[in-house]
């Protein structure tokens, strides 16, 4: 070992374990598993002091050359500490074996001794077998004749025992015959069947298989009269027809029975059901009480009020309600139904597949016959059903529906599990979703007629004394008559508005039961998903929005001088309606539906923005009408004021006409009216003597100078060419053009059709001198009231000074009053 090796080993921490390896390696063992080749190639080394063919002359020659002296009295001293560990660790191995060596010792002692003692016993046990088997081979040799002998006659008394039992076969089937222990009987028949038929050959066991055939009838005969009689438990009935089976009876005319016994009881089940029906009222009666229930909005005065009654929908009275039906057809019909089809398969399928009856084929046919048994009576019984909850038209609960529907899911389900491939649970899903489905369009029925009520109210409201529109709106609606009732129109369209969204939120709270956690049908993929989309959303939510659009639009359908029998307060009502409801309402009112029903969009749906157009084009049209109906209104006013006048031979005016004044008036209520429910509008920007812009239009030099002309006879065509290139270089006035939604633009609507009307009369008329000269004063009044209305005063002052041009036309004497007379009388009117 060289002297790095050393100190690198002496620097080691891990003493203890080197030394474990010196004591390996002097007793040959390899600690690090490493092959016995190389270990043999490393000891090889003549220097290697742990190695076999180390040579102290060699190593002690190699220190003294390679070492100095202190490196050697090191390696010394190294050396002699190994010796010692070495010595030390031997010792210490020693000591703590000596135990173990000395308990080795005394165990192999005591082994040596237990050996030998053990040693004899099998000695002394195979002496003993050895004896018994000699002694076993004596009795045989000396019993061997005997053993024969009694094997021969243990066969004969067995013979002898099967011949008693069946020479004693006919009075024991008697006896079990009078005890009615049929399944004893049937069982003992069976055993003896094979063989007497194998013997019949022989006289008496022919005559005792004729005596068993007999006796064998007779309990079949017996059987079938209490097959037919049917008044046994179910029990007995399954062990009779499986005792008839037994006895190879036909297992076709067997189902048949066993079907026409329960067929019996289960009619009897749907007959009862039958008789909770009749009692019910007529479809009319029953459809008169629901809309009434539905459409009781609030007292006259306070249309569409938001009160509990509004929604207290009462059911039909009736002696027991829809949950209790249902309770009693699961608990009755479909309890029976699953009992017979538990028997029916425990007797003629399963039984059937086994024994002896399985070569038979029996369970095919008995399944057709079960099928169309359980077929026909559940068609029976989902008739009665759907006769009933067709009786539920009432709206107003549908907490006892959705159970009675739930319960009658879920019992159907049983149906399932015990008959796989019958129809009779999916076509009561179908009766399931038929009834939600109907459900939806009674309350979209109701909520139209709860809607056309709501109308009539605010029909009422309108036409009632308590409440005049103009005058509440000039007066701010105070006052006395506010007591009992809205008294103006934004608190009519507050509350028609707040309670339709209620009844609708109302609505969708009763049917949001169908589609409850706890309700088994309301996960099914069949049901939720298309209920939700196509039932709630569309044919409920959705088609009573377009109700609403289209039926406000019919009020623009009626024909009449005066706008036919709407009040034009309902239409300027309806409109801000329909268009608050593009706005902003059926935004909320979809948002909430498919909150509430988790609505997911599978199937086509109408988009929000198709109904917010149609909600705005509603409301277009509602708005035109009223501006129709409003201008037809005045005109019929300023037609009826042109028409019954004599104009040649009239006074001379001192005066505005009375008339006049009406259309100022009700232009102005009509302003009230209309920004009540709309914004004012954009005006252009008017002149500072809008109101005397009339004195420079028709004052007297221009008139002269315009008008003078056409009177001479010289120059006629010259002032008609005058005119018309006046009106060319004239703005063109759409008079029937769409209104914009605010006040202004409603406003200059009305006054359009107003003065266009009033044009049109005038040139239908002849004038003189005092009649000219009363158009100018009329028109000047209009002039100064009718600018504050318009957009665009410049229309008021064409419309008017086509008015008085085309009265100066038709004049005889065509003399124009003096403006400053003009406004005298303006002014004192």
């Amino acid at each position: 070992m060289d002297a790095e090796a050393v100190v690198s080993e002496d620097s080691c921490p891990d003493k203890k374990r080197r030394v474990h390896g010196m004591l390996k390696l002097y007793y040959g063992l390899n600690e690090e598993g490493k092959a016995e080749e190389e270990e043999e190639a490393q000891s090889l080394d003549p220097c290697d002091i742990n190695g076999p063919h180390f040579d102290p002359e060699h190593f002690l020659n190699k220190l003294r050359r390679e070492c100095s002296l202190a490196e050697l009295m090191d390696q010394e001293t190294c050396m002699v500490k190994q010796i010692r560990s070495l010595d030390s660790d031997m010792q210490t191995l020693v000591y703590e074996n000596y135990n173990k060596f000395i308990s080795a010792t005394d165990t192999i002692r005591k082994m040596k001794n237990d050996f030998k003692k053990m040693e004899d016993e099998m000695d002394c046990l195979s002496a003993n077998m050895s004896a018994i088997t000699d002694f076993s081979a004596r009795i045989s040799g000396t019993l061997q004749d005997q053993h024969a002998q009694i094997t021969k006659l243990s066969g004969v008394h067995t013979l002898l025992r099967k011949l008693q039992f069946l020479f004693e076969l006919p009075a024991r089937l008697n006896k079990c015959l009078e005890m009615q222990a049929y399944a004893q009987a049937v069982r003992s028949h069976r055993l003896a069947r094979c063989v007497l038929q194998q013997y019949s050959h022989l006289p008496s066991f022919k005559g005792i298989q004729d005596d068993c055939h007999a006796i064998m009838d007779k309990l079949a005969l017996e059987l079938r009269q209490k097959f037919r009689d049917g008044g046994s438990s179910a029990k007995d009935l399954s062990e009779c027809v499986e005792l008839l089976l037994q006895l190879d009876e036909p297992a076709e005319e067997l189902c048949d029975k066993f079907l026409s016994h329960a067929r019996s009881r289960l009619e009897s089940d749907l007959q009862g059901l039958e008789a909770e029906i009749r009692p019910y009222p007529s479809a009319s009666a029953v459809k008169d009480a629901s809309v009434r229930g539905l459409s009781s909005p609030a007292s006259t005065g306070s249309p569409a009020a938001s009160s509990p009654k509004a929604s207290a929908i009462f059911s039909p009275s009736s002696n027991t309600d829809i949950l209790e039906f249902i309770d009693r057809g699961c608990n009755e019909f479909v309890s029976s139904l699953c009992l017979v089809i538990t028997s029916y398969q425990e007797l003629f399928v399963s039984h059937a597949q086994t024994g002896e009856l399985a070569s038979k084929n029996i369970p095919e046919m008995a399944n057709a016959k079960l099928h169309a048994f359980v077929d026909d009576l559940a068609a029976r019984y989902f008739s009665l059903v759907e006769r009933r909850i067709q009786e539920e038209k009432g709206v107003g609960d549908n907490s006892l529906l959705v159970r009675a529907l739930d319960r009658f899911h879920r019992r159907l389900q049983a149906v399932t599990k015990l008959l796989p491939g019958s129809s009779v649970p999916s076509k009561g899903t179908e009766i399931v979703i038929r009834a939600a489905t109907e459900r939806v369009k009674q309350y979209l029925a109701a909520l139209q007629s709860f809607y056309m009520d709501s109308l009539t109210d605010v029909r009422q409201a309108l036409a009632t004394p308590r409440l005049s529109v103009a005058s509440a709106s000039v007066g701010g609606g105070g006052g006395p008559s506010g007591r009992d009732g809205p008294n103006s129109l934004p608190e009519l369209l507050s509350s028609l508005s707040a309670s339709i969204l209620n009844q609708i939120k109302s609505v969708l709270a009763s049917v949001h039961l169908f589609t409850a956690k706890d309700i088994t049908f309301s996960n099914k993929p069949y049901f939720k998903g298309e209920f939700c989309s196509q039932g709630v959303r569309e044919s409920l939510v959705v088609s009573f929005i377009k109700f609403i659009c289209q039926s406000s639009r019919q009020f623009c359908e009626s024909s009449g001088d005066k706008g036919g029998s709407t009040p034009p307060a309902l239409l300027l009502l309806l409109s801000r309606l329909c268009l608050d409801y593009e706005t902003s309402t059926i935004s909320y009112i979809l948002t909430l539906t498919d909150e509430q029903f988790l609505v997911q969009h599978h199937s086509p749906v109408t988009p929000v923005t198709t109904l917010c157009t149609e909600a705005r084009e509603a409301a277009q049209k509602l708005l035109n009408h009223y501006v129709k109906v409003q201008g037809l209104i005045i005109s019929q006013m300023l037609r009826k004021s042109v028409e019954t006048r004599d104009w040649v031979n009239t006074i001379e005016p001192r005066n505005v006409r009375a008339v006049m004044k009406r259309v100022v008036e009700d232009t102005t209520s009509i302003d009230v009216q209309v920004g009540l429910l709309y914004e004012e509008g954009v005006r252009k920007a008017h002149s500072s003597d809008s109101s005397k812009r009339t004195f420079s239009v028709y004052s007297s030099s221009r008139q002269q100078v315009r008008y003078a002309a056409s009177y001479t006879p010289s120059v006629p065509m010259d002032t008609n060419l005058l005119s018309n290139i006046h009106k060319l270089f004239s703005e063109r006035i759409d008079i029937f053009s769409s209104v914009e939604f605010n006040k202004v633009s409603v406003l200059t609507g009305i006054i359009k059709i107003s003065l266009k009307t009033f044009l049109e009369c005038v040139r239908l008329r002849t004038f003189g001198r005092y009649g000219l000269q009363q158009i100018q004063v009329d028109c000047h009044y209009l002039q100064m009231y009718l600018w504050r209305f318009v957009s665009d005063e410049n229309l008021v002052h064409f419309l008017l000074d086509e008015i008085v041009g085309s009265s100066a036309h038709r004049c005889l004497d065509p003399a124009p009053m003096e403006q400053s007379v003009i406004e005298v009388i303006c002014e004192r009117g």
